[in-house]
């Protein structure tokens, strides 16, 4: 009977641990979806400390004024870029001193218990006599080094075969047969963009970018924002944008180079985007976001500064809808681009090309259409757009934000207060350069205000008499009012507006 029992237990032990085997395999089999994390903040994406995912867990420690913050939150799947190494689960040192990130997905709240450790700052030695007297020979084999380096780099580079044509160098390795790369020592940011992103709009490849970004020289500040500030930059004798984001503005920063490296989004009327790195020089990190560089600025400081003609009215307003006509589109196919609401329209996120036509920029706030779910890709970013350009329906509340049209429509609102701005400045005797509501509102309007006046007593900004006799100022006074009607069905889509002022720069609107 006792060696019957015995039998009995292994049996059930047995089958324990067989079962427990299977539970393990399952478990590592099944798939991210649904991956349960630990969550710190606050909002309808974190109840009861826990979030939902079909990505990563996250979990990150930062330094601020001598004090350790920690952090926990889901990552979506759709925000890993690129897969293999997204940007959102990157340090850029293993053990940095300020900011340290861990991602994790092996199982349900994983990140519960995570503390990534920083490194602390080692103790500055000084050198002792013996030091100094190794030095010159450190110094003798570092030189030589590089020599032997650059040797060896010019031996291999002249067993290539090198061709130039269409003005661009290219090199043919051996190795890879017909395979052709553009040297990034002699080709400028145009040559690359049109030689790497094989037709796809969707931006330089990383490693690119990060050279890129590597060798730029800051030059001078040329402004400042609630993000951060923008540069000057020198790349290979060209000027660049850079935008720098503080640490505290990750969440900006990522989304908004996710959404400029957006297949197909580029276009001469948006501005063009070159790069995005971060950068950490060993007590804190910055995030830059590298553009082109427009000398003119933005329309704000161009239309300060400056008045325009009719001409030139119509060709900065046609470029500005253009431009948001193409954001706003839906490009259908296998390298396809989904629609996009731009969300703080406004003169100073406009640039002015030295042909006088404009770009949009600043696109950190905007928002993708899902054609698959009809659903709207919003950014997990706190920021909102610029209260002065809200329309009535966001500044009421009474927008539905379920649905991508209603964005689209409200990006028309702000895009007629943009054209009101540069109608102010054109003709004969031109008014001088105010703001939209300037005469209804402070200068730093609050959300009560802007409701007050657009949404209770319904004011639009006011039209001078003088446009009246003026045909092309007529004309385009009429585009605008039907840009910020009141109801947002009503108002004019972009590509209704592109169409429109086409054709009262060709005379036909005018003529009818």
């Amino acid at each position: 009977m006792f060696l019957s029992n015995n039998v009995n237990m292994n049996n059930y032990h047995g089958r324990k641990w067989f079962l427990l085997l299977i539970f393990a395999v399952y478990r590592k089999l099944d798939p991210v979806d649904g991956l349960k994390c630990y969550c710190d903040t606050t909002g309808p994406s974190c109840q009861n400390e826990t979030c939902e995912t079909d990505g990563f867990c996250f979990a990150s420690t930062t330094l601020k004024a001598g004090v350790k913050k920690f952090e926990y939150r889901c990552i979506e799947r759709r925000s890993l870029i690129p897969i293999e190494h997204p940007f959102g689960c990157s340090t850029t040192k293993a053990k940095n001193e300020s900011v340290v990130i861990e991602c994790c997905n092996e199982f349900d709240w994983c990140n519960r218990k995570l503390r990534p450790e920083l490194q602390p700052k080692p103790p500055e030695s000084t050198p002792t006599a013996a030091a100094w007297q190794v030095v010159p020979w450190i110094i003798g084999l570092m030189v030589l080094g590089v020599c032997g380096a650059i040797s060896f780099w010019w031996a291999k580079r002249s067993r290539k075969l090198t061709k130039r044509g269409s003005g661009h160098l290219f090199v043919v390795d051996d190795s890879l047969c017909e395979t052709r790369h553009p040297i990034l020592g002699t080709a400028t940011i145009r040559d690359m963009i049109e030689l790497t992103t094989s037709g796809s709009g969707s931006g330089l490849p990383l490693l690119v970018q990060r050279s890129i970004a590597r060798q730029i020289q800051l030059a001078d500040i040329i402004g400042k924002g609630r993000f951060g500030e923008v540069w000057r930059g020198r790349w290979r004798g060209e000027n660049v944008a850079v935008k720098i984001f503080s640490s505290r503005e990750e969440c900006s920063w990522f989304r908004e180079a996710e959404i400029y490296q957006t297949v197909m989004l580029r276009h001469e009327n948006i501005l063009g985007f070159i790069a995005a790195d971060n950068k950490d020089n060993g007590t804190w990190t910055q995030l830059w976001l590298i553009t082109d560089y427009h000398e003119n600025g933005s329309l704000f400081d161009f239309l300060t500064a400056r008045t325009i003609d009719s001409n030139t009215l119509v060709k900065m307003a046609l470029s500005v809808a253009t431009g948001l006509s193409h954001l706003h589109m839906d490009i259908v196919g296998t390298k396809g681009k989904p629609a996009i609401a731009h969300r703080d329209l406004k003169t100073k996120n406009i640039l002015v090309k030295t042909n006088l036509t404009c770009v949009i920029g600043d696109l950190g706030l905007a928002v993708r259409h899902n054609v698959g779910s009809d659903s709207v890709d919003v950014p997990s970013t706190n920021r909102v757009g610029t209260k002065r350009y809200m329309a009535p329906e966001v500044l009421d509340e009474t927008m539905d934000t379920r649905q991508f049209d209603p964005y689209k429509r409200s990006d028309v609102y702000s895009f007629g207060l943009v054209v009101w701005e540069m109608a102010r400045r054109c003709g004969a005797m031109p008014d001088e350069y105010q703001p939209p509501y300037y005469d209804c509102v402070p200068p730093d309007p609050a959300l009560e205000d802007m409701r007050r006046v657009v949404c209770v007593e319904r004011r639009r900004p006011s039209v001078p008499n003088r446009w009246h006799s003026d045909p092309i100022l007529s004309s385009i006074s009429k585009v605008m009012k039907e840009c910020w009607y009141q109801n947002p069905a009503a108002r004019l889509t972009a590509l209704r507006i592109k169409k429109t002022l086409a054709n009262i720069g060709s005379g036909d609107y005018i003529k009818m």
